[in-house]
């Protein structure tokens, strides 16, 4: 059973909202384009999991993606945490194209791709890390000691990987997509006694459904960018250009002549993104290039938000779903 679902995370929404409001000529625009490139992969190859985690029995094994739960004042992450009445299994994805080497020697991941080399952490010292922090984390909620297990899963079922020949046993941690399967089956098979009973598992699935904290952060702030460096407007869906002409509550475009009742909408995701979460009159009027203030307020009114406040002190909140 699914308890939190992959969805496309923040940082890429972020990325994504940033990329439609800089200028392509901007001096960190191949340093934004670059880490949206990076982190896409990296969601590609966690949703390439999916699939097999899809034939798991959904009464045994509950299942929580991209999961941040909080170990004293430090937060860890994982990619995906597998927990059953006998074990929990954590699941690190790694997209990586090529021929890639762990070296047990120095503890670094070596990608060989079109004949350039390229040193990567250890997959598996981050892995052990995440162990022993959930370990902590179930002892310090009161949960018993469910043993912690851990697989590095490459999702590129290309990939070649190696190892020097003293690190046999590198295939019981590091395996392809393909392999995921099998190796749930062969650690439930290879434990004989659950931990937990059907009341303490549904407890414990609770509390760490209501402990994940979601990680945010300011991406303007990331890349020391300011708000007046964004580009501000309606833009064209179709060509994009920029602003759009708001005529009799339509938006148009005055260079393919597009016409759009409600292209205010990604324009608000976009600032909901980069600025923040709440929204003024007077402030939708400044991003959206709007000069009425009875236009903006129709426009705010039409999307049904919550706000506080009256008059020229009123604050609507903003929320978008993926």
């Amino acid at each position: 059973m699914i308890v939190k679902e992959r969805k496309v995370p923040l940082s890429i929404l972020k990325l994504r909202a940033l990329t439609h409001r800089i200028p392509q000529s901007h001096p960190k625009i191949p340093s934004i384009m670059n880490e949206l490139k990076k982190r896409e992969a990296g969601f590609k190859g966690e949703s390439a999991i999916d699939f097999p985690l899809s034939f798991l029995e959904p009464k045994n094994y509950f299942i929580f993606h991209d999961l941040r739960l909080q170990d004293q004042s430090r937060f860890f992450q994982m990619d995906t945490l597998l927990v059953s009445k006998k074990f929990a299994l954590i699941i690190e994805v790694k997209n990586i194209a090529g021929s890639i080497y762990f070296d047990p020697h120095f503890n670094q991941l070596i990608r060989k791709k079109e004949g350039k080399e390229t040193a990567f952490p250890d997959p598996i010292i981050q892995v052990s890390r995440q162990e022993s922090q959930v370990k902590d984390w179930f002892l310090k909620n009161g949960f018993s000691a469910l043993p912690i297990l851990s697989l590095v899963v490459i999702s590129n079922p290309q990939t070649i990987i190696r190892t020097s020949p003293e690190n046999r046993k590198l295939h019981y941690k590091v395996i392809h997509r393909d392999m995921l399967l099998s190796n749930i089956n062969r650690i439930e098979q290879s434990i004989k006694n659950p931990t937990f009973c059907e009341k303490e598992l549904k407890k414990i699935i609770r509390v760490i459904n209501r402990n994940h904290i979601e990680a945010d952060f300011s991406v303007l702030e990331r890349y020391t960018l300011k708000p007046g460096e964004l580009i501000k407007g309606v833009l064209c869906e179709n060509c994009k250009e920029s602003p759009l002409l708001r005529r009799h509550g339509t938006w148009f475009c005055d260079n393919c002549q597009l016409l759009s009742k409600d292209a205010h909408i990604q324009a608000l995701q976009d600032y909901f993104f980069l600025i923040g979460s709440t929204i003024t009159n007077r402030q939708l009027r400044e991003f959206l290039l709007v000069s009425s203030s009875a236009s903006a307020t129709r426009i705010l009114q039409s999307l049904n938000l919550t706000s506080r406040g009256a008059n020229k002190g009123r604050v609507y909140s903003l929320s978008f779903n993926e």
